[in-house]
């Protein structure tokens, strides 16, 4: 029988997350100080795990949130299947109020079962989950593989979750995620559990250290 562990995070903070600018697929931002503050708190909390294999995107903050893993010499595999949805137009543009009525009268839309339609210019949840394909089926056929470090990006993470978790993609709003939140999934080789949601333990001693400099 299959046993394996996934932890699956999302990336560190970006500037572009702070200024409430449109980051999607197309925009390949780097972590800023404090997510460089996150992957380390992250680090340090999980370093003596036994990774197999480290899963993230091809886009630069995914990689950059799991680099002291990286750096430790675990097998790694970059994959288009973990990219962050395409948000089409708005993609590096600041969210306006008129903008911000669109998504959220688009995420209506995906609540209500219609994840067929896209974002203007940009992608469905329905495309991005037949893009996450591929990773779902590596990990399914690399046995060998029992503890996996994928980092990834929040919308995306919504839609491999429920992929996952057999939840119809309406349900994607449902999982919550942070910046370096963790879920910890198992696999027992047909159906896939979380054992932790949105974990952010890690981040709570680095969190109150930031508060007491301000």
């Amino acid at each position: 029988m299959i046993s394996q562990k996934i932890y699956l995070v999302r990336h560190g903070q970006t500037d572009f997350n702070l200024q409430g600018i449109v980051q999607g697929c197309g925009v390949n931002a780097s972590i800023n100080a404090h997510g460089r503050l996150q992957a380390q708190a992250f680090f340090e909390a999980y370093q003596h795990i036994p990774f197999d294999r480290i899963y993230t995107s091809e886009l630069v903050r995914s990689q950059e949130s799991v680099d002291g893993f990286l750096k430790m010499g675990i097998p790694w595999q970059p994959m288009k299947a973990l990219n962050e949805i395409s948000w089409g137009y708005r993609e590096g543009q600041r969210i306006t109020p008129e903008e911000d009525a669109y998504y959220r009268s688009v995420l209506r839309q995906w609540q209500e079962g219609n994840t067929n339609i896209p974002i203007e210019g940009g992608q469905s949840p329905e495309e991005v989950a037949r893009q996450q394909q591929p990773f779902l089926e590596l990990i399914k056929t690399r046995k060998e593989d029992k503890t996996i470090l994928v980092c990834m990006h929040g919308r995306a993470m919504r839609i491999l979750l429920c992929q996952m978790l057999n939840y119809p993609l309406r349900s994607m709003d449902m999982f919550e995620h942070e910046n370096l939140g963790l879920y910890l999934l198992h696999h027992n080789g047909s159906t896939f559990t979380v054992e932790s949601y949105n974990n952010t333990r890690h981040l709570q001693r680095m969190n109150a250290a930031v508060e007491v400099k301000k």
